[in-house]
């Protein structure tokens, strides 16, 4: 992998997700360096007024409304504004985006499955992917990562965790992990805000306590993912094909301080460590001028104020969605499709009080005893299994 921009010229960024957590940290740090960046497309759902705001800022060439009533209030808004950034509707606007040749860097950060054929897109067309969809190697991971080799794409990690590891792993770890010394990469999990509640009071948890993550600002669903540690298992998953790591080489280790982001150990003995505030602009930062460094905006850590780092293993009874992602890992095919699908419904009710905080981790296990992985070879297998884990899914909701 090389620099982004050897030239010196201004490099062109697509934000995907450019109104979540991700997007809105990406923005601030390319505010950063105007004569470094340049914003060329935006995307969003169908959050108007903030997109408004941002195109006004930022000027991109682009604006991708998915929802299409979204996108014809986006124009109304843009005209009034005497803001000429084009503006595009649908899902194929987003590939399209992912594509543009003026483009050298793609910021994946759609949440969940709806990120997974833009950030295939990008892949393709051979950009550098600063992936935060962890979803699109959850679903596709061979497909993806042959996608990448194919085309000659970069793919850098933006969630800390891997990103973390990322810093703390030699160039050449494509290789293998013991070709290159490591013994294992140790993920750190803040275990979220019922680390320490008492399993028999999780079944009456509300959306509001699972949303308040004691120590990062992330959106609804990543924050549930987070109170039920499906999303360290996602991570799991994602490690998997990002480090070219076996199961038994990833361990989850909890850290409520969130201090040290991720670990990595040498056959010798040595641990590597990432620390840092818990400022998601510190990784993307790294990925945006890798391997160069440049200003994210976030404060020193300042280690005397830590004082302490504290470790300890996971609870599986406490978080099985741990356990059913070492499952998914394992098993390989279409299970990470299926497992994710029925997460995402299975948190969608639970936001929606439609279904108890423990029954997610229960409707997950159900529908992957329900529905068979097979070989996850072609976008579209992983596509069907993901309808039909939706479908049966929202059956074990209603039950």
């Amino acid at each position: 992998m090389s620099a982004v921009n050897p030239s010196g010229e201004r490099v062109g960024v697509v934000v995907l997700g450019a109104t979540g957590s991700i997007g809105t940290s990406t923005l601030d740090v390319l505010s950063q360096h105007p004569d470094r960046y340049r914003v060329i497309a935006l995307s969003a759902h169908r959050q108007v007024e903030r997109m408004a705001a941002l195109c006004a800022q930022h000027r991109p060439s682009y604006a991708v409304m998915v929802d299409a009533v979204a996108a014809q209030r986006l124009r109304a808004l843009l005209r009034e504004q005497h803001v000429t950034t084009e503006v595009l509707s649908g899902a194929d606007s987003l590939e399209q985006m992912a594509a543009l040749p003026e483009a050298r860097i793609v910021v994946a950060a759609i949440v969940g499955a709806a990120g997974l054929r833009s950030s295939l897109a990008a892949a393709r067309a051979g950009k550098r992917i600063l992936l935060a969809n962890k979803e699109a190697l959850v679903m596709s991971g061979q497909i993806f990562m042959d996608e990448v080799q194919r085309s000659g794409a970069q793919l850098l990690p933006v969630d800390s965790e891997h990103n973390a590891i990322f810093q703390c792993l030699p160039t050449n770890f494509g290789s293998g992990l013991e070709r290159v010394g490591v013994r294992r990469i140790l993920i750190t999990a803040s275990g979220g805000p019922f680390r320490t509640t008492p399993v028999e009071q999780l079944d009456g948890v509300t959306p509001e306590q699972a949303i308040a993550h004691p120590n990062w600002v992330m959106g609804k669903k990543i924050s549930v993912d987070s109170a039920t540690m499906m999303n360290k298992g996602l991570e799991v998953i994602e490690a998997r094909w990002l480090f070219n790591a076996t199961p038994d080489q990833i361990q989850v280790v909890l850290h409520p301080q969130s201090v040290i982001h991720s670990m990595v150990e040498y056959r010798d003995g040595s641990m590597l460590a990432q620390l840092g505030n818990p400022d998601m602009r510190t990784p993307i930062a790294h990925a945006l001028a890798w391997p160069d460094r440049i200003e994210s905006g976030v404060s020193s850590l300042d280690i005397f104020a830590v004082a302490r780092l504290d470790f300890s293993p996971p609870d599986t009874q406490r978080f099985p969605c741990l356990r059913l992602a070492y499952q998914t890992v394992r098993a390989g095919g279409t299970s990470g499709a299926i497992m994710n699908a029925a997460n995402e419904v299975a948190v969608q009710a639970f936001l929606e009080r439609r279904l108890a905080f423990t029954g997610i981790a229960r409707v997950v296990e159900q529908v992957m005893d329900a529905v068979p992985g097979g070989a996850a070879v072609t976008l579209d297998a992983v596509l069907e299994a993901d309808n039909i884990a939706r479908a049966s899914a929202e059956q074990f909701v209603a039950a």
